[in-house]
């Protein structure tokens, strides 16, 4: 049996605990995940290094996933254009189900291979392209035909699963293996499988960013005004890296079209 699929035995008396109990518990395992990260570093590392020169040799970060799996690589590719500035689609995410899986169950979809290729096909996946497969049980057949057919164009790729030995691990090039173990909720791998999950894929996205030079330091030169909060952080950056007040910034950035890295001539 699959780990992410048998009991746990901490909660077999899940449905008699207090709140209290339930959150200690629940707690406890979210822990579990981030050890689980802990203990696949080196891979993650190989994995962004990979990515990275897929970026900067102009392929893209596509993500393939089902489930929760396939929301948090959507959710992750979303957020790169806004954070680094860098055009849409240079992180990708397709999932099982399409948008319509996002807010609503489609879990058969995660059956359907013949779905995987068509979706990337849309997608226009390339040799260039670096493909992160996400499965927290590693035998997703969505997933498994993605990783399968971007192998099949010479894509690098990547398998992010929660069971060693599982198909996705076998298949892809470099496989992560995040070992949550079993969920509080018995097969519920929206909880600590998606938790670290979504650290790992935080942990992708953004190191291939800092290695790209979408980075500063450690603060986000290339960010678009797209509303007030972001202006004021932009405005923020400037006065930080030109040592001045947030008018003067405000000042640079309106001369440099709200451009920071043309407001401090990085």
């Amino acid at each position: 049996m699959l780990k992410t699929e048998s009991r746990n035995p901490k909660t077999t008396h899940l449905d008699r605990m207090s709140t209290a109990e339930m959150l200690r518990v629940i707690q406890e395992e979210n822990h579990n995940a981030v050890k689980a990260v802990d203990d696949c570093i080196d891979a993650v590392a190989r994995a962004v290094d990979v990515a990275t020169e897929a970026l900067r040799k102009g392929g893209r970060l596509v993500y393939a996933g089902a489930g929760t799996s396939g929301r948090l690589g959507v959710l992750d590719a979303s957020e790169a254009c806004p954070t680094f500035g860098v055009p849409e689609g240079t992180i990708l995410g397709v999932m099982a189900g399409g948008v319509e899986a996002l807010w609503r169950a489609g879990e058969a979809e995660e059956d359907s291979a013949e779905a995987a290729v068509r979706d990337l096909k849309a997608a226009n996946l390339a040799p260039a392209d670096c493909l992160v497969g996400i499965s927290a049980s590693g035998g997703a057949e969505y997933v498994l035909a993605a990783v399968g057919y971007a192998k099949g164009l010479g894509c690098a790729t990547v398998g992010l699963t929660c069971n060693a030995g599982s198909p996705l691990a076998k298949l892809a090039d470099i496989a992560i293996v995040t070992d949550t173990g079993a969920e509080v909720v018995t097969g519920s791998t929206r909880m600590k499988a998606g938790t670290a999950h979504k650290l790992v894929l935080n942990m992708l996205s953004t190191c291939a960013m800092v290695h790209l030079g979408n980075v500063y330091e450690n603060m986000m030169v290339n960010l678009k005004p797209g509303n007030a909060k972001l202006r004021e952080r932009m405005a923020g950056i400037v006065a930080e890296i030109r040592k001045t007040g947030r008018d003067e910034a405000r000042r640079l950035l309106d001369a440099a079209d709200w451009n920071i890295r043309a407001a401090v001539r990085l």
